[in-house]
């Protein structure tokens, strides 16, 4: 396992990351998360990703749970956890990055994940009610007061985020150092378009999720998935809307052909082309039966073999390159 410095900060977490979003504390049983827990950190992983609206809470209460039943040193490993959408509640007390949610979920999170501070905080999407002096000032306090060592944004725009450093440098303060968007081969145009100037300017660290487009560059969906995969969940049902579609299951079908001429697997090959990019941090893997994350857990070795010739294979069966401003 390699490790990358997140951002500019000092902190270097794992190339490849484990999170719990769908399946701890919803979709598979404790004992399952366990053998996940053991398999990531037995391979290097050192970062582990959770948030509040996971399972309501149970997410984090489940991991907080196993993880309090092993004896990995606490400076071995990472944890992080999101506030935003709340853990269930829908008063307006309860959701949003307003001061009194932002530290209410904080200490729920440290009570749920059994720790006495995150490593990683994330305002899981901006919140257009709250000005953005007020969130900043949250986070770096309870960065002051130990409970949160970085903080950063999910979903956030490149001028989102840079209000909130300006904000941050203004007063000095601590801004966020991290994001995390979704990137895969379908999802392009943050990662390598929009956050380029943020990069360059505050450096900014990426903690990427859906790699895998949720199981759609497993190829699994060109085979007849079952009922019970993600895109099927009706919680995701908006995301099946916008990456489940015939033009999309072709583009997999010749990313699996191309991926047996280099002898490796599709969703190899997809992490691969994520760990490919070096404004990637982490790229975050979530599974839910031992034997996927046994696979996922193969693609560093497969970064060497993306070459130019490859590469370019690659963005023409894509044919999605998102277009770079000019200037």
């Amino acid at each position: 396992m390699e490790y990358r410095r997140l951002g500019r900060s000092g902190l270097q977490l794992s190339e490849l990351s484990f999170g719990s979003w769908i399946t701890f504390g919803n979709q598979i049983e404790d004992g399952t998360s366990g053998r996940l827990l053991d398999m990531a950190y037995d391979a290097g992983i050192n970062f582990f990703d959770n948030a509040e609206t996971y399972a309501d809470g149970a997410s984090e209460e489940v991991m907080g749970r196993l993880l309090a039943q092993r004896d990995w040193p606490r400076d071995t490993w990472c944890v992080s956890s999101k506030v935003f959408f709340g853990a269930g509640g829908k008063l307006p007390t309860q959701r949003g990055l307003h001061r009194k949610h932002v530290v209410e979920a904080c200490h729920d999170a440290l009570k749920r994940l059994r720790v006495d501070y995150l490593d990683l905080y994330f305002c899981h999407r901006p919140d257009k009610q709250t000005p953005m002096e007020e969130t900043v000032w949250t986070m770096h306090q309870l960065i002051q007061q130990g409970k949160v060592l970085y903080w950063g944004t999910s979903e956030w725009s490149a001028a989102e985020i840079m209000d909130a450093h300006r904000i941050a440098e203004r007063h000095n303060l601590i801004g966020p150092v991290m994001e995390q968007p979704q990137y895969n081969m379908f999802v392009r145009r943050k990662v390598e378009v929009e956050y380029q100037d943020v990069y360059r300017t505050v450096g900014l660290g990426t903690t990427i999720w859906s790699p895998l487009a949720s199981g759609l560059l497993t190829g699994k969906y060109n085979r007849g998935a079952s009922a019970d995969v993600r895109l099927k969940r009706d919680e995701l049902s908006w995301l099946a809307d916008i990456v489940l579609n015939e033009k999309n299951l072709a583009k997999v079908e010749r990313l699996g052909d191309l991926a047996g001429d280099l002898g490796t697997t599709l969703p190899k090959l997809a992490l691969a082309w994520c760990l490919k990019n070096p404004d990637v941090s982490t790229v975050l893997l979530g599974a839910s039966k031992p034997e996927q994350l046994e696979e996922n857990l193969g693609a560093p070795a497969i970064v060497p073999l993306l070459t130019e010739d490859v590469m370019a294979r690659i963005e023409e069966i894509l044919d999605n390159a998102p277009a770079h401003p000019e200037y």
